[in-house]
């Protein structure tokens, strides 16, 4: 009977064993190291993937390539290219973290002017309404601007100019909104400062005409006359069909004044001459 039962414990005690190898083999294939892909092949079947429309599918094999095979130059072409489909996806704030890191990375590659277009084209696609915070619409100006002064012989240039513009005109006319609203409720130096900074700024938007207009306006209502003399002369003198100007000039009809342009203005100068 003992040796029956000594049988029964060692039969009990290999299952046991055998149990737990199994469960630490099961362990070990679940940590199994993935197989290892040449950076070719996995760079073409991101292509196939890219050209069958599934940008997931692509950039997880670039992903891949870049786990496996960090320093080959398939890494660095994985590295535009996964910049290249998160602005296609829409994922611009994605899009703009892989263009700035393929620039620290490699500033100096083909490449390069290419990552930084789409940097400032993911600012771009983000441009908030114009009664929002314009942090965005500042950065896409940025990228754009160093776009043009890094790579000036590219081929983005003349688009970034475009979207430079219209950076521009945002910005300034979220500065006309800020102004409007401060000179609606009467406080006037704080308009003027957002006016000033349209016109010393931003001259060549289409938000000069008014911003020089609103100036004569808020001068005009601290009784600072000469200034809102000065700011509609300049006005009448650049823009002299304006209905702008035809209100300016009338506002200062009011008071028997008309426009006349001061020596010691901080506008001499911005504007080209004296008017004659």
């Amino acid at each position: 009977m003992r040796f029956t039962a000594l049988k029964k414990i060692a039969l009990v005690t290999c299952v046991v064993a055998l149990s737990a190898c199994s469960k630490t083999d099961d362990k070990s294939a679940n940590f199994a190291v993935d197989e290892v892909i040449a950076p070719d092949t996995l760079y073409n079947q991101a292509l196939a993937n890219l050209d069958a429309g599934d940008f997931d599918r692509s950039q997880k094999r670039l992903d891949d390539l870049e786990r496996q095979h960090p320093y080959s130059e398939f890494s660095r072409k994985s590295l535009i290219l996964k910049t290249f489909i998160n602005y296609r996806k829409g994922a611009y704030t994605e899009a703009a973290n892989a263009g700035t890191r393929f620039l620290e990375l490699y500033p100096g590659d083909k490449d390069a002017a290419y990552a930084q277009y789409i940097i400032g084209m993911s600012h771009f696609k983000r441009i908030p309404h114009i009664t929002r915070d314009q942090s965005t619409t500042v950065n896409a100006f940025g990228a754009m601007n160093a776009l043009i002064e890094k790579y000036p012989d590219s081929e983005y240039v003349d688009d970034a100019r475009k979207k430079m513009i219209i950076a521009r005109d945002q910005i300034a006319g979220k500065e006309m909104l800020v102004g409007r609203y401060y000179q609606e409720r009467r406080e006037f130096l704080a308009a003027i400062n957002r006016y000033r900074k349209v016109v010393e700024r931003y001259p060549n938007t289409r938000h000069v005409e008014e911003a020089l207009a609103r100036l004569t306006e808020s001068y005009f209502s601290l009784g600072l006359v000469e200034e809102a003399q000065n700011s509609a002369a300049v006005l009448g003198h650049n823009f002299p069909d304006s209905s702008w100007y035809n209100d300016s000039y009338k506002l200062l009809q009011t008071g028997g004044f008309k426009p006349q342009e001061s020596d010691n203005s901080w506008l001499q100068g911005l504007f080209g001459s004296k008017q004659t």
